[in-house]
């Protein structure tokens, strides 16, 4: 999940009128902050390590205080966590596996994960089918 914002930089000082008291309702998330490589850092949309970002470690004072202005203006436009994602239409995004017309489609027992990766795994899932991201079949035969 990544967000790009273009700028002009004569804009950067301008503010949104509509955009500028942008107050979230509900508390942002809690985050795990993940290593970062060297020529990134975060920064934070607010004290208290709260909305964190990640920006380039080689921005001057400047440049950093405005980008982040910029953020905080439109935070909203960021997405912090599944369920702050647009709804998103299914036949935009269903795919369909082309076979040849004589190829006849099998359907294989399937196999157990290592009980660490199966942990990992169901909270993802969890966290997709809360989003609506993904739903639930029956693959029942």
């Amino acid at each position: 999940m990544s967000t790009h914002l273009v700028l002009d930089p004569n804009q950067v000082g301008q503010s949104d009128p509509k955009s500028t008291n942008d107050t979230s309702s509900s508390p942002p998330p809690p985050m795990e902050l993940k290593p970062l490589p060297s020529h990134l850092k975060y920064a934070y949309l607010y004290t208290e390590q709260q909305l964190p970002v990640i920006i380039a470690n080689n921005l001057q004072r400047e440049q950093e205080e405005k980008l982040l202005h910029v953020l905080r203006q439109h935070k909203k436009a960021i997405w912090w966590k599944l369920s702050d994602l647009p709804g998103t239409n299914p036949s935009t995004c269903m795919h369909r596996i082309l076979m040849e017309e004589e190829a006849q489609p099998i359907r294989k027992q399937q196999r157990r994960l290592n009980p660490t990766i199966l942990d990992v795994v169901e909270k993802e899932v969890t966290k997709l089918l809360a989003a609506r991201i993904i739903y639930p079949i029956s693959d029942n035969q």
